[in-house]
């Protein structure tokens, strides 16, 4: 997607390759781990039982004076904060013989026909309060048929699933052990964070227990996608990331990422990579989102999402001058309005114009949200966190709009995100697809220079198991890196040429549950046509 077309940050988000920190181990790396041994030290801070009390507004920070005083801070706190993070280790079913691949989404076999296989993969979690309950990403755990903790001193014990919520990739799952194991963290106020404040990132990169690394804040308020390389449809984002230049590698999901008071800014989840290691560029879960999401998954097993209904992007300088603006008007651009959402019923008005600036295509003519609740609005960023930070379902909010240049305060009341998606259904085909290279199209004996993309793996059940897609099977190594091929090469949808994972979700996106869609093939060097009919997303 071109920078200048207008992101949707609520409801279609702009792909983002993320590498997912979740790690699978080959078996012979699982036994190894088993006999890591650590001392757990003395407990050192005692941390308020009640989840809503967890975040210390002011936390005293070590005053670096020289280079000792520094490693003497590092020392403290891997001694303070490692004992509260924990391996996880998960038993799931696959596609796989024994061995993850960073760069899929996916398991994969070394040859023949995939089957079904246990999968053993890894991550980190963190010592919510004493009553067991441990943080992580809901990542590490979606699909898990048996969930294992460790301890920094060696000891496993088996845990249960509290509640999960995907929309904030967080999850709560509970341990029973004697109380000297349960040291919770304590949580900083995420937006009092700077950019440039020193961040350590501790958990279990590869599996490897126990892992301090360290670097900076590098950014603020970035917008972290889920599930963007995935053809499921509609795709929310996480707001208010914080992105860190602290090394995060695959295991570090779940883990902590703390400042030099030991206080948990927020959690870490994923990197964006081309090679599935670290890059430089982390991103983290917020301590503000981690606090409002936790105690809900505890008490009820889920979190109930605010949502206004709309799609959008920022006001840039140049649309700005589109709509007879001043250059420097900031704010966020309602570019569609969701029937019967609160957005709808409160009567805020959509773009009606599309026009072309740098050869793409722009949405012109919405209103623009210049504030709510008094607090200003400078991007669609801005919008998106202030929900996520402060409100909840069936809270009123004040809107800000200009309309025609003018304006305009409009009450607007927030329902629950989950119940529309219930209701009106995600639409979803169910495949795991990526882009197509030239390797990759060589690899699978098609035109190097063929335009689409190829079909990875076929979810059971799924529309398109139903219409008969084929996924792929055969194992390749490109590079130094191993990849599947031989399924099908999806090239256009309803006539609509595709050649970018991110162009198949767009269209599937604006799809309706129970459409009736054709899907242009080559299969076998042959170009088919089959038909599907839209789902609704589990």
């Amino acid at each position: 997607m071109n920078k200048t077309t207008q992101p949707i940050f609520v409801f279609l988000i702009s792909a983002l390759l993320l590498t997912s920190c979740r790690f699978e181990l080959p078996k012979p790396i699982g036994d190894l781990l088993n006999s890591t041994k650590v001392e757990i030290p003395e407990v050192i801070q005692q941390v308020v039982e009640e989840p809503s009390q967890q975040i210390i507004e002011s936390p005293q920070i070590v005053t670096l004076t020289d280079p000792q005083a520094l490693q003497n801070a590092y020392n403290s706190i891997f001694d303070q904060v490692s004992p509260s993070v924990v391996h996880i280790q998960v038993t799931s079913k696959g596609q796989t013989l024994q061995q993850q691949f960073p760069d899929l989404p996916f398991s994969m076999p070394d040859s023949g026909q995939p089957e079904l296989r246990q999968v053993q993969s890894s991550g980190s979690g963190f010592i919510w309060n004493e009553q067991g309950m441990i943080i992580t990403n809901n990542h590490v755990i979606d699909g898990a048929e048996n969930i294992l903790v460790e301890f920094s001193d060696g000891l496993r014990v088996e845990a249960k699933t509290i509640g999960t919520d995907p929309a904030s990739d967080l999850a709560v799952i509970q341990v029973d052990v004697n109380k000297s194991y349960l040291r919770p963290v304590t949580l900083t106020d995420s937006t009092q964070v700077r950019t440039g404040d020193i961040a350590i990132a501790i958990g279990n990169p590869f599996g490897l227990q126990s892992t301090m690394t360290v670097g900076i804040v590098s950014a603020l308020g970035r917008s972290l996608p889920l599930e963007a390389q995935s053809s499921d449809g509609a795709v929310y984002s996480i707001p208010d990331v914080i992105q860190t230049d602290a090394p995060i590698n695959p295991g570090n999901s779940g883990g902590v990422l703390v400042n030099l008071g030991g206080q948990v800014m927020g959690v870490t989840s994923a990197i964006e990579s081309t090679s599935g290691a670290n890059a430089g560029i982390g991103f983290v879960i917020p301590s503000i989102i981690v606090n409002k999401v936790v105690p809900s998954l505890i008490s009820t097993g889920s979190y109930d999402h605010p949502w206004i209904g709309i799609s959008g992007g920022t006001l840039r300088s140049e649309i700005a001058a589109e709509m007879d603006l001043p250059t420097t008007q900031r704010g966020a651009l309602v570019n569609e309005v969701i029937k019967d959402s609160p957005a709808d019923l409160a009567g805020l008005v959509g773009s009606d114009k599309t026009i072309k600036i740098n050869q793409s295509e722009v949405n012109i003519g919405g209103d623009i949200i210049v504030a709510i609740d008094d607090t200003q609005v400078n991007d669609f960023e801005d919008l998106v966190a202030y929900l996520a930070r402060y409100t909840d379902v069936g809270q009123t909010v004040k809107l800000t709009v200009l309309r025609d240049g003018k304006e305009k305060s409009i009450d607007l009341t927030l329902a629950s995100r989950g119940q529309h998606t219930q209701l009106a259904g995600t639409p979803w085909i169910g495949v795991q697809i990526m882009d197509l290279n030239p390797d990759l199209a060589k690899a699978a004996g098609v035109d190097k220079d063929l335009k689409g993309v190829l079909i990875v793996q076929i979810t059971s059940d799924s529309p398109a198991e139903e219409a008969g897609l084929q996924g792929s099977y055969k194992a390749v190594e490109i590079g130094g890196k191993s990849y599947v091929v031989g399924g099908d090469i999806l090239t256009a949808i309803d006539k609509k040429k595709v050649e970018t994972a991110q162009e198949v979700t767009e269209l599937i996106s604006k799809l309706q549950v129970g459409d009736e869609i054709t899907l242009t093939l080559l299969r076998d060097g042959e170009e088919i046509k089959l038909p599907l009919t839209v789902g609704a997303k589990p």
